[in-house]
């Protein structure tokens, strides 16, 4: 208890010295924690941002990927840092369903951290390794559900964007297969890529390459309306799974008690940098989209956020995808 009041204590002044400068900041190199390993969606998306978002506040931005536990280590990280503005998160989707899936959670997604603002919107996949035994989404489907005692699901982990994506079409389908976690992306995609595994969820800003390379088949895109940069691929409701939609958003976060003037210039900041022409462009080929000037501040992200736990919560209970 000692402990956490001297903590908090100390959060107190620090947090008073930066309102006294705020005038200054950002007056050194800021840190971007990427809760994830790096080379992965999350990290690419963020290392895009990050160099934008240097230009808009003329301070040098550096990327910490600080993965593991769903991205919750990470999270962690952040939300026990100075609230000075030097530390942020950059986090997907999985930051509203951590309390959902992880018993002690040491932090609380809300109280803890001040948003700043949404970054993109991104699609998932529905992508199988070149040898399915399925030519279309319908075939996929039904394939699935006539050998769901043999198929398996690759995802990036417990929280990942591919778990939950496995979560709601398991769900939606009402079949579940055998799920298969891995510690990131990478090595997620690679067993997809030798066959050792069926089928994945899979973020488009990880999978377009090895669509458009041919290594893998595509069946679906999980947003209402088909990506530019696979024009050819339908959406899951097109396809024949009505109503399915689930959309793979990044966001910027600080440290709770975060000076409110160091909140609204990092949110002018993430506005002048969304947009940005060659972010927008990087972001398109990824699959990617980024978000409107009027989603990219703290209200419409404090409006996503308790949304996406009002969804996900009975979704991770009815699929039984607790991981305390």
């Amino acid at each position: 208890m000692l402990k956490k009041i001297a903590r908090s204590v100390a959060w107190i002044l620090v947090a008073c010295a930066a309102s006294t400068a705020g005038a200054q900041y950002p007056d050194k190199v800021i840190t971007m924690i990427v809760p994830f390993a790096g080379g992965g969606p999350t990290d690419t998306i963020a290392r895009i941002l990050a160099q934008a978002m240097s230009a808009a506040l003329k301070q040098r931005i550096v990327i910490e990927n600080v993965g593991g536990a769903g991205g919750t280590i990470g999270a962690a990280r952040v939300a026990q840092s100075a609230p000075d503005g030097y530390t942020l998160l950059v986090h997907h989707i999985g930051h509203s369903v951590a309390s959902a899936l992880y018993r002690k959670l040491p932090y609380d997604p809300i109280a803890d951290f001040e948003p700043i603002g949404l970054i993109n919107d991104g699609a998932q996949t529905f992508v199988a390794r070149d040898d399915f035994p399925a030519s279309n989404f319908k075939e996929y489907l039904d394939y699935i559900k006539a050998n769901k005692d043999r198929v398996n699901m690759a995802n990036a982990g417990i929280g990942s964007a591919s778990h939950l994506c496995g979560l709601l079409f398991m769900s939606s389908i009402e079949t579940e297969v055998m799920t298969i976690p891995y510690k990131g992306t990478g090595p997620a995609m690679n067993d997809l890529l030798g066959g050792a595994v069926d089928i994945m969820c899979d973020q488009s800003a990880n999978a377009i390459s090895h669509i458009k390379s041919g290594k893998i088949k595509v069946y679906a895109v999980t947003l209402p309306n088909r990506l530019a940069s696979l024009r050819d691929v339908p959406t899951a409701a097109e396809a024949g799974l009505a109503g399915f939609s689930i959309s793979v958003w990044h966001a910027l976060y600080a440290p709770k008690d975060t000076p409110q003037p160091i909140i609204e210039q990092l949110t002018v900041a993430l506005q002048t940098a969304l947009k940005d022409a060659n972010l927008k462009q990087r972001y398109s080929d990824l699959g990617a989209e980024a978000v409107s000037e009027n989603r990219a501040t703290p209200e419409a992200l404090t409006r996503q956020l308790k949304s996406e736990i009002d969804r996900w919560e009975p979704i991770i209970k009815k699929i039984k995808g607790y991981a305390g």
